[in-house]
């Protein structure tokens, strides 16, 4: 069998309306299949107008606001007539699942039923969300309905080793390939570190620039990440907190974090020159899968301070190019932070050893490692 033979649908939770690390491997995925002549159709809900251009063929799925207080995402239904319909017309020999809500569900049984093999890739730690929002006597029956989920597929695509170990310890049986990630090493590089940048936000060549980049939701660690800089200004570490990213959760975020410049969102060449100004890129987060942030600090020369979490755990060499630190450890993360304040060349060193290790992620590789999954069960 060969790529051009696959017929691949694909189903998501969140596609292209808004944008997020999950739905951006996705579409860079879609773009590996296609340019190797694999034909895919994507099935997820849609918005008007999207955040961003969807890579290949989106066919739109029936949704409802998200409950919850998080209406900026949408919850698609099992598997509507209409998505069912098409579907069948266009007779996939692969399904990929991205996500363990309605629709992907519903895509699972109609592969069960017609006898086609089911790979499952794996994003986010839905599980966790829940603790963030005071629910979280609730994440056990999450757990279940995960582990169930993947279950019933052929085969899971965890983005890290210690993602897979961890659904093996929740009873997840299904045999497991990685999928990893990859960096735009253009774009992530310590080349693109601009003190013209940094000074035109308020910041002073001598003040640490403690980064944050990603969506600003709470279970992000955005709880975390404020005690720590007010255990740094209680300190006296001078320091700046730099935040790239928007998100429902700014408002809140910025009283919390007094002081605190919010750049706003950044794409392109404009998002690598701020990863690259940062001084210590911090990632409190306990629901990152792989991490890519992490990825692109390290690429730009930045070193990580992060949650000793799934992800991070694989990527941070603790000492080397970064440190971990225990997830709600406020005294532990201050000291990592003030350490690498207090020593540049600790800071440079950890930087040059991060550029270093980033070098081995590659998109091209990663999603080369999906259609090769492809390839093995369709034969």
């Amino acid at each position: 069998m060969q790529p051009s033979d696959l017929r691949v649908a694909l189903f998501s939770g969140n596609y292209n309306y808004t944008r997020d690390g999950a739905n951006q491997a996705l579409n860079l995925l879609v773009g590996h299949l296609l340019a190797a002549g694999v034909t895919v159709r994507v099935y997820s809900p849609t918005i008007d107008p999207p955040a961003f251009a969807p890579t290949g063929d989106l066919v739109s799925v029936p949704a409802i606001p998200m409950p919850g207080g998080r209406a900026e995402y949408r919850l698609g239904r099992y598997l509507p007539a209409a998505t069912r319909r098409d579907l069948e017309a266009f007779a996939p020999n692969i399904v990929h699942v991205s996500a363990p809500e309605f629709l992907n569900h519903g895509a699972v049984t109609w592969a069960r039923s017609h006898d086609v093999p089911v790979v499952a890739s794996f994003h986010t730690r839905f599980e966790t969300y829940f603790r963030y929002y005071r629910i979280g006597f609730i994440e056990p029956l999450i757990k279940a309905i995960m582990t169930r989920f993947y279950n019933r597929v052929d085969l899971v695509m965890p983005p890290s080793p210690s993602m897979g170990a961890l659904l093996k310890e929740w009873g997840v049986t299904t045999p497991m390939t990685l999928w990893s990630r990859g960096i735009d090493h253009a774009r992530f590089t310590p080349e693109r570190r601009s003190l013209d940048w940094r000074r035109g936000l308020g910041i002073a060549d001598d003040e640490i620039a403690v980064g944050f980049l990603g969506r600003l939701v709470k279970e992000k660690g955005l709880d975390v990440f404020a005690d720590v800089l007010a255990e740094l200004r209680r300190r006296g570490v001078r320091h700046k907190a730099l935040v790239i990213g928007k998100g429902p959760a700014e408002e809140w975020f910025a009283q919390v974090a007094p002081g605190a410049v919010f750049a706003g969102f950044q794409s392109g060449d404009d998002l690598g020159r701020a990863v690259a100004s940062m001084d210590v890129f911090f990632n409190p987060s306990i629901t990152e899968t792989f991490g890519n942030v992490t990825t692109e600090a390290m690429a730009a020369g930045v070193p990580v301070v992060a949650a000793r979490a799934t992800g991070a755990v694989d990527l941070v060499e603790d000492g080397v190019t970064g440190f971990l630190v225990d997830p709600t450890d406020v005294a532990g993360y201050a000291d990592a932070i003030a350490r690498i304040a207090a020593d540049p060349g600790l800071r440079a060193g950890m930087g040059a050893a991060g550029h270093e290790r980033a070098a081995a992620y590659r998109w091209d590789t990663a999603n080369q490692a999906v259609l090769d999954a492809y390839l093995a069960l369709a034969r």
